[in-house]
């Protein structure tokens, strides 16, 4: 059981390089750090606790081409594309989660001392990090020459971590052993699985122990003094009451309360305890923020030109800095947004294909390997309604299927690359690719080949702006482009509180720590992009106002890495439409010219619906990833998940 459970000596964890066992032998007799020494000031467990921010896995940095939306939001290109974890969830074949190397949760080079962005995964450094933070919450009466202060940043971070590390592996895994003490070699493994909702107590617990001992802002501590303007990453009051929130809202979901279902009957159906008590959680946050007590706001949605992602002259923020921040001198995206992100510090790394994996591979127009992440139609239509809030399909929208790029929301702009949109803005009048400046994603069109280009009718610039292309460049070091995905970020705790509040008592409900209701945390989300309001129609009905909660969540939080998490928990993984991936069909009523003198979103089209590509066929055991077999043998409670 040590293979997950189990760590190296402290003095490994502290000074000394992973070694063999043999090397570890033959050390020098007094290399060995005591523990006393080891924890006995803020410096030494500070340094003891700083490999856990290291070990928190890059998402979009974790090998060349990297995967991380598995939901009904994406799709790849065919034939290299096919081999990544998103087709292979498509196939339902999720034991492939431990076997592709190409994302995020599983790497056998995983390695939590490494500097190297491709050495760190979720499954190992968890039960590591785990690990770890016992063993420093064994250890903190250590802390001898230390203020009251330092004391409680040191606790508060071992709580945290202890929590954070469970509540990300509990989203894909569902409940487990939750350990909360250093393991003998000499234990006896008889830790059972905790229900999902048994280990989110035990994570709550310690979210709101790590909320009560941390500061809001590190910068304004004695001890942050000495780091000033570098705390950005740590850890804070607002990052565990923000996960704190979460934990309960996710066991409060309907997948937690009911139990796996493929019809989706119980969907709306929430644990209200769980739920009022996240809205709580967060309402406290949102409270703080809105106070002005905190260095966190929403980003400015304020564009001078929204389809080049060029901010207003009078914003001082912006949108789009949250995942990708270009010609800034490599600056660590997520801006006053970002509430819970790792190290990133091989800024350049992502240009190494991450950031070549958006747009067409035709002519190498994108260069290198031929992966491209697409958003799906279905998700599109879906997810991007009108300007005046109302999604497209309801007959009061104005959505008009011979103009439908037009009047959409302002975020269906800065997000979704869509035909006759000019993809490259360097003059490459007379190159054989000069077809391809502008998007030709009509049905047959040049840049809708399924292997090389868009198999759905759409690309997307929210993680990577289109100029990451041959012409522009900006991928190239020139552009000093750095890309970071948070793992949370205030929006998100908006739209979970808005969920937590709607689930207690529909759109007017609220929390006693919070004076905005679930409809006011929508309607925020929207005036910052400039709009409609919730509709007052879905208002009175509690289940069309969580529909239009899930839509808003959708279109904010759109191929950050939710969706798979979020439908899996609404209990709608299974469930038409959901369970569908769809192209975008029609014709040009323009010509190829027309896209050069006008706005794209005002083009005619012909012909507009959308053609299955796939439909994913779904039994109750994909509402879980199945747990490594060598693992689950190790004793006998620590059981698999139903159907693996």
């Amino acid at each position: 059981m040590k293979k997950i459970f189990k760590t190296f000596v402290y003095g490994a964890l502290l000074t000394l390089p992973l070694a063999s066992c043999t090397d570890y032998l033959d050390k020098e007799a007094d290399s060995d750090v005591s523990e006393d020494v080891a924890f006995a000031n803020f410096n030494n467990f500070q340094g003891f606790v700083e490999e856990m921010y290291n070990c928190i896995p890059d998402k979009e940095k974790c090998y060349w081409c990297t995967t991380f939306n598995w939901g009904d939001d994406e799709i790849m290109n065919t034939g290299l594309g096919d081999a990544h974890f998103t087709h292979q969830v498509d196939l339902g074949n999720y034991r492939n989660w431990s076997q592709n190397g190409q994302m995020w949760l599983y790497r056998s080079t995983s390695d939590p001392t490494s500097e190297d962005k491709f050495n760190h995964s979720l499954w190992p450094h968890a039960w590591y990090c785990i690990r770890k933070a016992n063993i420093g919450l064994a250890n903190l009466d250590k802390m001898t020459v230390a203020t009251q202060e330092e004391k409680n940043l040191i606790a508060g971070q071992l709580y945290f971590f202890r929590a954070w590390w469970y509540e990300e592996l509990m989203q894909y895994f569902g409940g487990l052993p939750y350990i909360d003490h250093p393991l003998e070699a000499t234990e006896e493994m008889r830790f059972p699985r905790l229900s999902y909702q048994e280990c989110a107590e035990k994570c709550a617990e310690d979210f709101r122990r790590a909320a009560d001992l941390l500061p809001i802002d590190w910068d304004k501590t004695t001890v942050g003094k000495q780091t000033l303007g570098k705390n950005d990453l740590r850890v804070n009051k607002i990052t565990a009451l923000g996960y704190l929130g979460k934990v309960l809202l996710w066991a409060a979901s309907p997948l937690m309360e009911n139990g796996a279902e493929l019809n989706g009957a119980h969907t709306y159906n929430y644990n209200t305890d769980y739920a009022r008590r996240s809205a709580e959680a967060l309402g406290e946050l949102l409270a703080l923020v809105e106070n002005g007590q905190t260095q966190y706001a929403l980003a400015e949605f304020d564009y001078e030109d929204i389809y080049n992602h060029k901010k207003s002259s009078t914003a001082s923020t912006c949108f789009s800095d949250i995942f990708y921040t270009t010609g800034q001198d490599w600056k660590m995206p997520g801006t006053c947004e970002a509430i819970m992100r790792g190290p990133s510090s091989d800024y350049n790394g992502s240009n190494w294909n991450f950031t070549k994996t958006w747009g067409t591979k035709i002519g190498s127009l994108v260069e290198h390997d031929n992966i491209i992440h697409q958003p799906t139609a279905n998700y599109v239509n879906y997810a991007y309604g009108m300007a005046n809030g109302l999604p497209i399909d309801d007959p009061e929208s104005g959505f008009d299927p011979e103009h439908p790029f037009k009047n959409r929301s302002p975020r269906f702009y800065h997000d979704i690359i869509f035909d006759g949109f000019k993809y490259v803005n360097t003059d490459i009048s007379g190159d054989a690719l000069e077809r391809q400046q502008y998007c030709g994603l009509y049905t047959g069109g040049y840049t809708r080949d399924v292997a090389n280009a868009s198999r759905t009718g759409y690309y997307t610039q929210k993680l990577v702006p289109h100029t990451a292309n041959k012409f522009d460049g900006v991928y190239n070091w020139s552009g000093s482009l750095h890309v970071y995905m948070p793992y949370m970020r205030l929006a998100d705790v908006y739209l979970m509180y808005a969920e937590a509040c709607a689930a207690v008592g529909g759109a007017s409900a609220k929390a006693s720590t919070f004076s905005k209701t679930a409809e006011d945390a929508i309607n925020t989300l929207r005036d910052r992009v400039g709009e409609g309001h919730v509709a007052a129609k879905f208002l009175a009905d509690n289940h069309k106002f969580m529909d239009e909660v899930r839509r808003e969540r959708a279109a904010e939080l759109a191929f950050e890495g939710f969706r798979f998490n979020d439908l899996q928990r609404w209990l709608l993984l299974t469930v038409a439409p959901y369970n569908t991936k769809t192209s975008q069909e029609f014709y040009r009523a323009e010509s190829d010219g027309f896209f050069k003198d006008n706005d794209p979103a005002d083009a005619k089209v012909q012909g507009w619906s959308e053609k299955n590509i796939l439909t994913r066929v779904f039994g109750t055991k994909h509402y879980w990833f199945p747990l490594l077999d060598d693992d689950v043998y190790l004793y006998e409670e620590f059981e698999q998940n139903p159907g693996w």
